[in-house]
């Protein structure tokens, strides 16, 4: 087990959306996040990843574990490809980016300043800094948005690579990324309806 979340409840903007949420994630496994809009896939993955804090429940999984990407994707848009990825890789500690050049398409892009990327060259890069996290659990937000096929097909790749070595992916997302995982529908746990929480705190931590 690399992740265990037990009876969690979690809100958005102080109102309850899911309540008796329970998963594992094991190495090697991934799990997608189903659900209508607007159900709390995004408030879920942020209470996991520890930027907010639950309403009950529990989460367990080891210090460091967890590598998060959001909508966003988290560039320093003065400097270039490598530099970005250098960055983060020292932050982490984690592993050189040579895999994470060559696993995303970026080699020709490496001396290209961020904000002079197109926004899915931004996505890729934006992704590409799972690898040189060295985290075993990645925790991904909707991250084919701005992809285009080729670059779902690298995305679909890079994840399957880091699950034979033994990484997990808990990945909210709506379209078929091409290999077997297990699904979570949230729908049966959208938390009933109550009064607001009062002086619930969703800032990050």
């Amino acid at each position: 087990m690399v992740l265990r979340v037990s009876d969690l409840a979690c809100a958005r903007g102080g109102v309850p959306v899911l309540e008796g949420v329970s998963f594992e994630l094991t190495p090697g496994q991934a799990l997608f996040l189903r659900g209508p809009n607007g159900i709390g896939k995004t408030t879920l993955l942020r209470t996991v990843a520890g930027l907010q804090p639950a309403l009950a429940g529990q989460v367990e999984a080891a210090p460091d574990a967890i590598a998060y990407a959001a909508h966003a994707d988290g560039l320093k848009a003065t400097l270039s490809v490598c530099e970005n990825l250098t960055f983060w890789s020292q932050i982490f500690g984690g592993p050189g980016i040579e895999g994470a050049l060559d696993a995303f398409n970026l080699r020709d892009l490496a001396d290209r300043q961020a904000q002079n990327l197109s926004a899915g060259q931004k996505r890729r890069l934006g992704l590409a800094r799972l690898l040189v996290t060295g985290r075993p659990v990645w925790m991904l937000d909707e991250p084919t948005v701005s992809l285009d096929r080729a670059s779902v097909t690298l995305f679909a790749e890079a994840v399957q690579a880091h699950l034979a070595n033994g990484g997990a992916a808990l990945i909210a997302t709506h379209i078929d990324l091409g290999f077997d995982a297990a699904v979570l529908d949230l729908s049966p746990f959208k938390a009933r309806p109550e009064t607001a929480v009062d002086h619930f705190d969703e800032a990050f931590l």
